[in-house]
C-alpha cells in the first residue's frame, strides 16, 4: 500500500492525467495509440462535462491515478457514470485504484445517488477489479457501436 491523497480533480492536472493515461492504455493489452493532444481533448471534454465528478490520487508531489466520472439523470434516481479510472502501471494493485472507488462511491451516497454505472473492456483485467468492488454485469444491458471509417 502507498500514501495516497485523494482530491477533486483541477484544469491543472489534465497534462499529468493525459500522460497516466497514455502510459495505461498505449500498449499492447489495450491497443490505443493516444498522443498528448488527443488525450488531453479527451480528458478535457470530460472534466467540462455540467457534474463533473472526478478524483486525483497523489502520492507525495506527482500524480499517480485518477478517476473521470459524471452525474447522471435517470428517471427513478441519478447515478454516477465513471468515463474513465487509471493508475500509473508501476503503482497498480496498491490499492489506488480501490480508494478512488471508494471515493466515488462515497460521492454518491453523500448525493443520495442509486450508485455507479461504467464500461470497460471485457478481455482486460479491469473487469476483476469492478467485480471486486461489488459491480456485476447487466445481462439486460447491451454496448453497441457502430464504427464509420
Amino acid at each position: 500500500m502507498i500514501s495516497v491523497i485523494l482530491r477533486p480533480i483541477t484544469e491543472a492536472d489534465l497534462p499529468a492525467c493525459a500522460d497516466i493515461l497514455m502510459s495505461v492504455y498505449n500498449n499492447e493489452l489495450w491497443q490505443c495509440r493516444w498522443t498528448k493532444e488527443t488525450a488531453m481533448a479527451y480528458l478535457s471534454d470530460l472534466f467540462a462535462a455540467r457534474k463533473f465528478v472526478g478524483y486525483a490520487a497523489q502520492e507525495e508531489d506527482r500524480l499517480i491515478g485518477a478517476v473521470f466520472a459524471h452525474e447522471k439523470v435517470w428517471w427513478n434516481n441519478s447515478e454516477v457514470y465513471v468515463e474513465e479510472m487509471f493508475v500509473r502501471p508501476e503503482c497498480q494493485r496498491m490499492s489506488c485504484g480501490s480508494r478512488l472507488m471508494e471515493q466515488v462511491e462515497a460521492y454518491v451516497t453523500q448525493n443520495g445517488l442509486a450508485g455507479i454505472t461504467l464500461s470497460t473492456n471485457r478481455y482486460a483485467p479491469a473487469p476483476e477489479f469492478y467485480r471486486k468492488h461489488g459491480f456485476a454485469e447487466c445481462g439486460h444491458v447491451l454496448f453497441m457501436a457502430k464504427e464509420m471509417s
